[in-house]
């Protein structure tokens, strides 16, 4: 049992294997390949990249940035060269996931253009979409290029490793202060919160 921990693999087949027994014993729902399966499907995928999306988003601006002051300089370059470009992977693809899942989902239910384009009835949705994909771009086209300069992954002077460092943390601040009310319409839509 205790080797299922040892291996991140081994345990995230053990949590599909929890799932499957838990789908089972519920009666399974709708009929495998039925629309209904593949929507709730992509919507599960969309909550799962989305949580790991936003859960690494706080882990920068709630652990990592705050922390790294009082790292001594010696221990630095272990979160600079090994964690961090580690955990902006899997940031960013996340946030690739969570945003095709989304508009799959969004195009699957039949909203994807009102909420696009912000039509009542479902614009909290729709705020929400808008608000990812600002965050999205945010992620590929100015925290990720900038970190690549700051972690040294591009070589650049440094002054312009201390300005992408500075643009990079700013643009992720910003991606959190947007995640409150993103998180907000996602739930704020099915909950009649708008």
């Amino acid at each position: 049992m205790g080797s299922i921990f040892q291996s991140l693999g081994k345990t995230i087949i053990a949590g599909f294997v929890i799932l499957v027994v838990i789908i089972v014993a519920a009666g399974g729902g709708a009929k495998v390949g039925e629309h209904v399966w593949w929507t709730f499907v992509f919507r599960w995928l969309h909550v799962m990249s989305g949580v790991m999306w936003i859960g690494l988003l706080w882990y920068f601006n709630f652990v990592q940035t705050p922390s790294m002051p009082k790292i001594p300089d010696e221990q630095k370059p272990a979160i600079g060269k090994v964690i961090a470009p580690t955990a902006l992977f899997w940031f960013r693809w996340s946030a690739l996931a969570t945003v095709v899942t989304g508009l799959i989902v969004a195009g699957m239910s039949g909203y994807l253009g009102a909420a696009m384009t912000l039509t009542k009835g479902v614009h909290a949705i729709g705020i929400g979409m808008w608000l990812g994909l600002i965050m999205a771009f945010n992620v590929w086209f100015i925290i990720w290029p900038n970190q690549k300069k700051a972690l040294g992954i591009v070589q650049v002077s440094p002054e312009e490793k201390a300005a992408a460092a500075k643009l990079a943390g700013m643009t992720s601040r910003i991606n959190t202060m947007l995640s409150i009310p993103l998180l907000f319409c996602m739930v704020a839509q099915q909950n009649a919160g708008l």
